[in-house]
């Protein structure tokens, strides 16, 4: 119904004014009416009895006056098989159906006037119509598609072809007298495309047939490909696994020539491989120069050189042949006077083994590297400060073994602040450091280079430089004022 409607709509399109406004609003009563329940579709095999339901849902306030079936082929006119009116007896007018159709159940009602049809045939397929004769409402209908199915007889084969450039065809596929149509589809990694077609067949069934197309070389030979049929009587797909059939000449080559030929070698050994479809049935060994050497010997697709001498060289050539053609394939046989130096497979595993063992060093290396490369990084700068140096006990006796105080014209040395104290801090162990550069004489020397002022018998003629006179009040302004006897410690000495 939605699908008629559909289509009155796009006719109602082309129509103007007060017709098309009427039209639809026809249809719309029609549809928001309707009443009459059947089933959209109903399916059947031939020879099967199928029954066709119509009622009438709602009857209250309406009338029911007469029902009629009306059967609609798929091209054809629409045709009456079946009619009742509660004051007659049905009846069943002239049509293909007469025989085999009948109200069900018997005697019919208005209400629920279904019918029968029995030894269904492919041809019964179509359209059925349930219309009720109504008052006030006038005539309602409902409509039953029958499907008539068939199961169709599926088939494959594989069509052997000769290798070529044109395209030809592989394979074929038929799904014969089915109904509805089936569909068929191929799988295969050969590069190709198919045509189908559908062709009617008996008594209404469908024969559908499809051809598979490609460019066969011999390389596509034994290549697998499927024809695959899908049915609506079947539960799943049906496939039918091929493999393509390519037929080609010979493919030969000849092996085992190793271009090591030298003179006096024994029983070398050349094999003539050749494939081919059909199957090759014949071998043929010779020479570019037409005879056989005698140190040769051939046994089928093998040619053995029991001796290599002058005579072997030359060009050996081997032929097979099949139903198709022929194939052929040579090497030119060089003989040396010694033979040439073989690359040991040994060289070869030890060079390896030797590029593997400094990878995996490398390797190694790198990760060590990393990860003390990550250990400082983690552990950082110190977090604590130096202790100031310590006096040694080198520094502590040359201080003991002074007698005075001595002033030094030279800079102190090696001096650093402390970040406690302001005050500047002699390193003590760097003179000893020094100390070790002259001999017991010369650090006598080096630590009296400076009167103590009591012990020379000349004090009273030069005062130690400590001393403040009054003919210099301004050497030492800034000097402590000590007298002879008392003790003090130097600005520099302070640690």
């Amino acid at each position: 119904m939605a699908r008629h409607d559909a289509r009155n709509w796009h006719d109602c399109s082309k129509m103007t004014g007060l017709l098309c406004l009427v039209a639809s609003i026809l249809l719309q009563h029609g549809a928001s009416g309707q009443r009459v329940k059947v089933e959209p579709e109903v399916s059947s095999y031939p020879g099967q009895t199928v029954t066709l339901r119509c009622a009438f849902t709602d009857p209250t306030g309406i009338q029911l006056t007469m029902v009629t079936w009306i059967y609609e082929p798929k091209d054809g006119d629409r045709i009456n098989i079946a009619v009742f009116h509660p004051n007659f007896d049905p009846n069943y007018p002239e049509s293909p159906l007469k025989g085999r159709v009948s109200f069900s159940p018997s005697p019919p009602s208005l209400s629920s006037p279904s019918i029968q049809i029995s030894d269904v045939r492919m041809t019964d397929e179509g359209r059925y119509i349930c219309e009720y004769a109504t008052y006030p409402s006038g005539n309602e209908q409902g409509i039953t598609f029958l499907v008539m199915l068939a199961k169709p007889q599926n088939s494959a084969s594989i069509v052997t072809v000769v290798a070529g450039a044109k395209q030809v065809v592989v394979a074929k596929c038929e799904s014969a007298n089915g109904r509805p149509a089936a569909q068929i589809n191929w799988v295969t990694t050969a590069n190709g495309n198919a045509t189908t077609k559908s062709e009617p067949g008996a008594d209404n069934t469908v024969t559908v047939s499809s051809e598979y197309r490609m460019i066969a070389t011999p390389v596509h030979n034994g290549k697998d490909i499927s024809c695959v049929v899908t049915h609506r009587t079947q539960t799943k797909a049906e496939s039918f696994p091929l493999k393509l059939a390519v037929q080609y000449a010979p493919q030969v080559e000849i092996v085992g020539y190793d271009n090591n030929w030298y003179l006096g070698r024994t029983n070398v050994l050349l094999t003539c491989h050749a494939k081919g479809n059909p199957v090759p049935v014949s071998v043929l060994w010779k020479t570019m120069s037409g005879e056989m050497p005698d140190t040769v010997q051939v046994n089928g697709n093998e040619l053995k050189v029991l001796k290599v001498d002058e005579a072997v060289n030359t060009t050996f050539v081997c032929e097979v042949k099949n139903r198709i053609g022929t194939g052929r394939d040579q090497v030119t046989a060089v003989v040396r006077d010694t033979r040439l130096p073989e690359k040991g497979a040994a060289t070869g595993s030890i060079i390896g083994a030797l590029i593997g063992v400094i990878l995996l060093l490398a390797i190694i290396g790198t990760a060590i590297a990393m990860y003390r490369k990550h250990r400082d990084n983690k552990d950082g700068p110190p977090k604590y400060k130096p202790p100031p140096p310590k006096k040694t006990n080198s520094s502590a006796n040359r201080l003991n073994t002074t007698p005075a105080p001595v002033a030094d014209d030279r800079p102190l040395r090696d001096q650093y602040y402390s970040t406690q104290s302001a005050e500047p801090v002699t390193d003590l162990d760097a003179y000893h450091d020094e100390d070790d550069v002259f001999s017991a004489d010369n650090r006598e020397h080096y630590y009296s280079a400076a009167p103590s002022g009591w012990d020379d018998p000349r004090n009273n003629e030069v005062p130690p430089p400590y001393m403040r006179t009054d003919s210099d009040p301004q050497d030492y302004q800034q000097g402590p004022n000590v007298n002879r006897g008392d003790s003090f410690v130097s600005p520099a000495m302070f640690v």
